[in-house]
């Protein structure tokens, strides 16, 4: 199996990242192996580059039409249509698992694997989404455009590190999508890095004077630390719906601390 992975080219394992987590039909162009698909955290942040890169767009240019109040909603609702709300669905089965299972692993996994939505999910979305508009709306259009284009793939590249930090909780058999992914080697993890910090790198070096970047970076760190240890208590492993709770709350944080950061 190792050996098929090994002979997937770099051009499949971008691609299958692409197709995994955007909804955009990108399977029509190009099909590629099968397990190519155990390697997609390896390219998550470069999905940022696209994902946030079209929040950025619609939030700086929608105001040329629109009120800041709905630009910020159309710039939501055009990522959730992107990733067909992938990561959000995985915030509302993290919540009701962790929150309704208590200390029982098996039942954290059964309530996140159900279809179903329940009270701890709905309030987290609610929340989650309460959260984003209120920060967005305190910063400025360009503030808001160029913080989300390098929030959203640095928080990506912050939360595949999961992966490297514990092992799948489940089987590849009772897997959501049927994948397990692997734990990068150097090569991936340096790749992963340069997607996942250019982005942040070129927005630090623009604002150094009015930014300071040891908040911006090492707290969002932190906040998947703690993550980590929550998740390592209760599940002794992730999940994908844990890849994707971790990457909202990650980006959420690194938004948070924008607002004291940047000045």
């Amino acid at each position: 199996m190792q050996q098929s992975i090994d002979s997937s080219t770099w051009y499949d394992r971008i691609w299958a990242a692409f197709i995994f987590f955007t909804r955009l039909p990108f399977w029509r162009l190009h099909q590629p192996h099968k397990d190519a698909y155990k390697t997609v955290v390896e390219h998550w942040p470069l999905t940022g580059w696209l994902t946030g890169g079209s929040m950025a767009a619609v939030l700086y240019f929608g105001t040329w039409v629109f009120p800041y109040e709905i630009t910020i909603v159309l710039a939501i609702v055009t990522r959730l249509l992107l990733t067909g709300a992938l990561h959000e669905d995985g915030l509302a089965d993290f919540f009701d698992g962790f929150g309704g299972g208590g200390s029982d692993r098996q039942r954290i996994l059964d309530i996140m694997k159900d279809s179903h939505i329940g009270t701890y999910g709905v309030l987290s979305l609610v929340i989650y989404f309460l959260l984003l508009f209120s920060i967005l709306h305190s910063m400025t259009p360009l503030g808001a455009a160029l913080l989300m284009a390098v929030a959203d793939p640095y928080a990506k590249m912050v939360t595949a590190q999961l992966i490297q930090m514990m092992p799948y909780a489940r089987t590849e058999e009772t897997a959501k999508n049927r994948t397990v992914y692997r734990k990068f080697d150097i090569k991936a993890g340096i790749s992963l890095a340069i997607q996942g910090l250019m982005p942040i790198a070129i927005y630090i070096y623009i604002m150094y004077a009015h930014v300071n970047w040891q908040l911006l970076i090492f707290v969002p760190a932190i906040a998947l630390y703690f993550l980590y240890m929550l998740i390592w208590k209760r599940l002794r492993g992730y999940t994908g719906d844990c890849c994707g709770a971790v990457y909202l709350m990650v980006e959420l944080t690194t938004l948070l601390v924008a607002l004291i950061a940047v000045q």
